[in-house]
């Protein structure tokens, strides 16, 4: 089972050269948390699952006072927060960002678990 965010979106500061890093860009983030939820299907409790509206909210605040070179470590970065905050059993983060005018969107994703 899991839970997933699509097309979060966040505006972080990411880019090689600093004048890309010099104002926040628009990123899409889809993050997918894997979770045995049976109990909060028993119980109807949110206590007993991962409150998405939360790691949203997290999520839109993770890049305030924060910079990246590469969204490959800004993928990282949030997988590890995910895990240590909310505790998936697994998640994975697809980070989407728009540099070439004649793509939709370069992306990169990466899995971990805990």
């Amino acid at each position: 089972m899991k839970i997933t965010i699509v097309d979060l979106e966040v505006f972080y500061h990411v880019g090689v050269p600093d004048e890309e890093r010099a104002k926040p860009q628009r990123l899409l983030l889809t993050v997918d948390m894997g979770f045995d939820f049976s109990a909060a299907v028993k119980t109807d409790g949110i206590v007993n699952t991962i409150d998405y509206f939360t790691v949203s909210q997290r999520l839109l605040k993770f890049g305030e006072g924060r910079s990246w070179k590469l969204i490959e470590k800004l993928a990282a970065e949030i997988a590890d927060m995910v895990l240590s905050e909310f505790k998936p059993e697994s998640v994975t983060v697809e980070v989407k960002k728009f540099p070439i005018p004649q793509a939709r969107y370069v992306s990169v994703s990466l899995t971990r678990k805990m």
